[in-house]
Formats: C-alpha cells, structure tokens, sequence
C-alpha cells in the first residue's frame, strides 16, 4: 500500500470518527478523530518460484541493552509495518541502563513472546555478541537461552562466545563488518572471521545495516555462500530514525522466500541462502534470488500498438508492469528501445522499441548482485 493510499484510509477513519463522536456519558465527548488510525501496512511482494516472500528484520534493540524502548513497542512497530518476523537481540554484554532494568538476556523476549502470537507475528529468538572491532559483532538467532552465553571482553572468549551460539544450533551472522572503516582489519576478512567460517560457525553478513550499504560484505557472501542480511539495527522509536511519511522510505529489512510463513520455514530458507536485502528503494542479494524476485515482480505485456512511419522506422508499444510494493529503475544497456524506465510500487510503464527489434536489455540499477553490479534483464518482444 502507498503512502498516499495510507493517507486516505487514514482521512476516512478520522472523518467516520468526526461524525461518530462518542456520547456515552453526559457532558462528555470524544475527539477521536486525533487518534492514531490502527491497521497494519501490507506490503505485497508476490510468491517466488513457490515461495512466499516474508518481510523480516532480526536486528533489534530494546531498553534490555542499549535500545530506547520497552519490547512492546517494537512488537508494536512490527505489526504496524507490515513485518513476518523478527528478533530482539539486545546485546549480552551492553547495558547502559542496568541500574534502571534488571540485566536479563532473556526477558525482553519473555516479555512480548504471547502477544506476538496474538498478533500473528513470528518472534525469533536472538541476541548480540558485542566484541571490540576487529573482530566485530555478531548477531546469533533462533537460539535457546542467551544466558548462556559468556560475558566477557577478553579477546581469548571471543571464538568461544560465537562458537557456543553455532553448538546450540543457532544462526550466526557478522554484523555491519564496515561500521569503523578507520579501524584496521575492521573491514576485511580477518583471520577470526576466516576460523568462523571455516568451523561451520559463520552463516550469513549483513550486508545492509539500517542506513549504511557494506558492498564489500556482498562480495563475500557471493564467493563464500554465506547468507545475505539487511536490517534496521533499530534504537530508537522507526519513526524516529526512518522518514516514513516520504514514499520508498522503510525499515531496512531481509525478505526471505520461505515455503511457508513458519519459523521452521523461515530457517530453512536462512540456511538455504534465500534472502535478498532491502533498504530503501534497493535491493542487493545473489543474483539468482535478486533476478528471481524481479522477474515475479516485473512483467512485460504483448506488444498492443505499432506506429508505422514513412521512413520505415516503425516504432512497436509494449506496457510493462510492476505488481509489487517494491521500486525498480532500469537503464537501457542493448538495444533500441525506451531508454530509461522507472517502475513504481503498484504501477505500469509504456515503453517502446524499433519494430524489428527482437529483445532490449538493461541493468536494474536499485539492484545490486555485487558491489560493483546490477542485475541485467534481458526482455524477449517477438
């Protein structure tokens, strides 16, 4: 649903409340039209080969570590935004306000763990290992107690830390690997994170991080096939931190294509690889689930018109539409046709191409396969 479709619902809620004030009590009313509309935000991503598209951020703070909220209202969040799943993963060894809360690696889960099912969200459980960069930090998901994990900054701990969150079968990924580029080896495939990987330790990077784009880390997750992971990283309130009032603008979050909207399915497919990551208007993942997505998202209709011209330069009229929420813009790369096209959330486009021409090439430039490519789709008009 667009911003402006929001808006409207939003008007019209707020009008059927004016003219339905409440009067349940004598010499009282109610301005109910200053309330804060309540519906949850769809965002429609259609199936994927088979598998449905969920929206997923397993990045989160609370005030359980050094986030600014209590756990239900990041449940509140999710709900709103149209999210599948997600996971608090308040630090382990991070709490700046442990004389307020009591330190408890557990219980901001505990806290939301029903009403999330009440509200048919999947809450996964998770928690950050907050290690001195290099090495980093590490998120570790769809584990079982995170009370088990060792608190303790010395460098000897830190393998173990990881290593004993991958023994209880949890999912482990390195987080915002160039959040202190300054920092030496903080961007690069360090020895630690080679010992990881090479133990069967390591499953996945973020790539995306909230606002910042690690390209190097997609590289990585390409030649190494580790999972690719976008998410918010989220402090503070979303509306705080994110813009949504503008059109495009979202948390940054993983769509992964499960066979079903399960955590169990949802593991399988992190496992699986499954996953692009999405932020903003962009999209960046493996090629063959970023091209994958796109090519369910995106179709191209018969040619509907040809304009005949004296010069026998005939020029063929095709619509080609976008059925998802999601942004893509392309740029002509082979071929004579429309050169530039920008697909909308919920929209179609004209384009057009030379009449004898037999297909049109171009690079989805809101996509990335890897740092330093887009994915290239080639349309077939005959």
């Amino acid at each position: 649903m667009t911003k402006k479709n929001i808006l409207f619902f939003g008007l019209l809620f707020c009008s059927t409340t004016l003219f339905a004030q409440r009067t349940d009590v004598e010499g009282m009313a109610y301005f109910d039209e200053q309330r804060h509309p309540n519906f949850r935000e769809n965002i429609v991503i259609p199936d994927v080969n088979g598998y449905r598209v969920l929206k997923c951020d397993f990045h989160t703070h609370t005030v359980f570590s050094d986030g600014l909220v209590w756990p239900t209202i990041r449940l509140q969040e999710a709900w709103s935004e149209g999210l599948d799943a997600f996971a608090l993963t308040d630090h382990i060894e991070y709490h700046p306000f442990k004389n307020d809360v009591k330190v408890d690696h557990n219980r901001s889960h505990e806290i939301i763990e029903k009403d999330a099912q009440k509200n048919n969200i999947i809450l996964v459980k998770g928690t950050e290992v907050t290690r001195s960069t290099p090495p980093g930090h590490f998120n570790a998901i769809f584990i079982n107690d995170a009370s088990e994990f060792i608190e303790s900054q010395d460098a000897a701990y830190d393998k173990a830390t990881v290593m004993k969150a991958a023994e209880q079968g949890a999912f482990v990924f390195w987080n915002h690997p160039g959040w202190q580029p300054k920092i030496k080896g903080s961007y690069e495939w360090i020895d630690f994170v080679e010992d990881l990987y090479a133990n069967q330790a390591l499953h996945g990077i973020e790539v995306i991080n909230g606002f910042g784009f690690h390209k190097k880390a997609l590289d990585w997750c390409v030649d190494k096939n580790l999972t690719v992971m976008g998410t918010s990283d989220i402090h503070n309130l979303i509306q705080r931190s994110y813009d949504t009032d503008r059109d495009y603008v979202h948390r940054t979050m993983t769509l992964v294509m499960a066979k079903e909207r399960t955590p169990e399915a949802i593991r399988e497919a992190l496992d699986a690889g499954r996953t692009v990551a999405w932020a903003s208007k962009y999209l960046a993942g493996k090629e063959e689930h970023v091209r994958a997505l796109f090519d369910a998202c995106v179709e191209l209709k018969p040619p509907h018109y040809t304009e005949v011209r004296g010069n026998g330069n005939n020029t063929t009229f095709y619509e080609i539409t976008n059925n998802s929420d999601l942004y893509f813009e392309l740029i002509l790369t082979e071929g004579n046709g429309t050169r530039g096209i920008v697909l909308y959330p919920q929209s179609s486009q004209l384009i057009s191409a030379a009449a004898d021409q037999s297909s049109l090439s171009y690079d989805v430039v809101s996509t990335y396969v890897r740092s330093d490519q887009h994915l290239n789709v080639t349309f077939n008009l005959n």
